[in-house]
Parts: C-alpha cells; sequence; structure tokens
C-alpha cells in the first residue's frame, strides 16, 4: 500500500522502494528506473563523490574517534562487571548500607553509566558532527537536483568554494545554519 506523502522528494529518494515488491512511482514506470549503484542510475556517481569528499571523511572520522572508544570503555565496564559477579560473588554481596550491597551499587552504576553516554554521545554528535553533517546534506541534494557530481562537495560548478556562495544559498538554509548549535567558546563556557 503506497501512501502519499506530501514531504517525499523523488530526487532524494530514488532507488528506495524498487527492489522490495512496491508498485513504480506515479509517472516513472519500474522498468526505466535504474537500481542503486547500476551504471545507469545518475545519484550514484553523487554519492560516491560524496562518500569519497574530505568533508564526508571528516564527519565519519569524528564519528569513529567518540564512538569506538566510548563503545569500548562501556563494554569493559559491563564486562568487569558480569565478571566480577561471576568470580567474586563474597566480593559483589559486601554491604554498604543496610541492604544495598555492592552489587545493587554496581548495578545502578550501569544504568548511570548508560545515561552519561548517551548525554555525551548526543553533545558529541551536537557539537562537533550535526553541522558538517546537514551542510554535507545539503550539497549532496544540490548535487543530486544538478546533477553537478563531478564538481563534488563544497564545491560549485566553478571552483568557489560553498562557503564563499552565502547568497546562492536559501533563505532557508541560512537561517537553519544561524540558528543552529555549534561549539561554544571559552567565554560561553561548557555544557
Amino acid at each position: 500500500m503506497r501512501t502519499e506523502d506530501p514531504w517525499y522528494d523523488d530526487a532524494l529518494t530514488s532507488g528506495w522502494g524498487e527492489h522490495d515488491g512496491l508498485p513504480a512511482a506515479p509517472g516513472r514506470p519500474a522498468e526505466a528506473r535504474p537500481g542503486r549503484g547500476e551504471p545507469g542510475d545518475p545519484h550514484a556517481a553523487v554519492y560516491l563523490t560524496v562518500q569519497r569528499s574530505p568533508a564526508f571523511q571528516q564527519v565519519r572520522r569524528r564519528y569513529r574517534r567518540f564512538v569506538l572508544p566510548a563503545t569500548a570503555a562501556f563494554l569493559v565496564w559491563y564486562f568487569a562487571y558480569v565478571v566480577t559477579a561471576t568470580v567474586a560473588p563474597q566480593l559483589m554481596a559486601r554491604p554498604l548500607v543496610g541492604v544495598f550491597n555492592v552489587a545493587m551499587a554496581a548495578g545502578l552504576a550501569q544504568f548511570a553509566t548508560t545515561f552519561l553516554l548517551t548525554w555525551a554521545y548526543v553533545r558529541h554528535a551536537r557539537l562537533r558532527r550535526d553541522r558538517p553533517a546537514l551542510e554535507l546534506r545539503w550539497e549532496t541534494q544540490d548535487m543530486a537536483r544538478t546533477g553537478a557530481a563531478a564538481a563534488g562537495p563544497g564545491r560549485d560548478r566553478g571552483d568557489a568554494p560553498a562557503q564563499s556562495r552565502g547568497d546562492a544559498r536559501s533563505g532557508r538554509r541560512a537561517e537553519a545554519l544561524a540558528d543552529f548549535p555549534g561549539p561554544r567558546t571559552a567565554r560561553e563556557g561548557t555544557l
């Protein structure tokens, strides 16, 4: 069953739903639409260009620099709790206050660590990745619409960087960037 979505943009979602038995989009026969990654797919070049771009690599690098160490630290903490509970039950059964023992304290600390890690991830994403990812998304959409894959993200059809073409950005884009939270300066403090 297909419902009409007012936010649907065929240029941005081409390739979705073609291989899962959904009917073709109105006005485009299914056999005329190439699948993802096929030579006739006009968006494959755009997405490959974006994937190889320095801006995309920077966003991925920032993501990995946070996620991999944070995941490793949390898993070490979690397995340390499980192994300690298995190997040293007398340590975990040691009372701290009344019937509240070390195992209960460590278990509650697991929950606290989960919330702390979630907060840290959201903060890191907001301050370090969201703005460049949003700019990269807009560049990708512009490239997909205009077919300017050869120019690459961060570049117009000429050689001028995207940042120098502020007049070419839509009012909505400039307004969103102005309101988008970025890193705070030392004077403003940190969260």
